[in-house]
């Protein structure tokens, strides 16, 4: 008897993990089958027919419960992560550069590589031309993170 109850214990945690942790026909769902089956079998095969029909019975009433509790939302509210993230890797340089600021180029842009800008080193795309490393570029755009920039004549 307690083999079947623990059986049945089995094949719902294992289908909780299937439905929950494992969306999509994996191991749980063959777990679960197994469990389950195995429980009814050895209800039909040790304790007779009445005793089978009842496993039969029980596994489904107690799968049908415990995925109806699994799946309402407060269920795992308490896992859910509660915090709001608003910050981002780095600021956009946009919020710290104006269009028309002066910069020097720290490598060469071909059209993508790095300018200084009042110290400080950023991402850059040559808005035409390549531009060598070294020369005097002016912000003329942004474009995601990085600054699109043109040569000074």
């Amino acid at each position: 008897m307690w083999y079947i109850i623990l059986l049945i214990l089995l094949g719902v945690l294992f289908s909780i993990i299937e439905l929950v942790l494992l969306p999509g026909l994996s191991i749980g769902a063959f777990l679960a089958l197994a469990c389950n089956g195995v429980a009814v079998w050895y209800a039909f095969n040790s304790l007779g027919t009445t005793a089978g029909i009842i496993t039969i019975v029980v596994v489904l009433i107690v799968l049908l419960v415990s995925l109806i509790f699994s799946l309402r939302a407060k269920t795992w509210q308490r896992f859910a992560l509660k915090q709001e993230i608003d910050s981002t890797s780095m600021p956009r340089p946009e919020n710290e550069i104006a269009l028309g600021t002066v910069g020097t180029t720290v490598s060469r842009l071909s059209p993508m590589g790095k300018i200084n800008i009042n110290g400080k080193i950023y991402e850059a795309k040559s808005a035409d031309v390549f531009i060598d490393q070294r020369e005097q570029v002016e912000v003329v755009g942004f474009e995601n993170f990085n600054v699109i920039v043109r040569k000074l004549n």
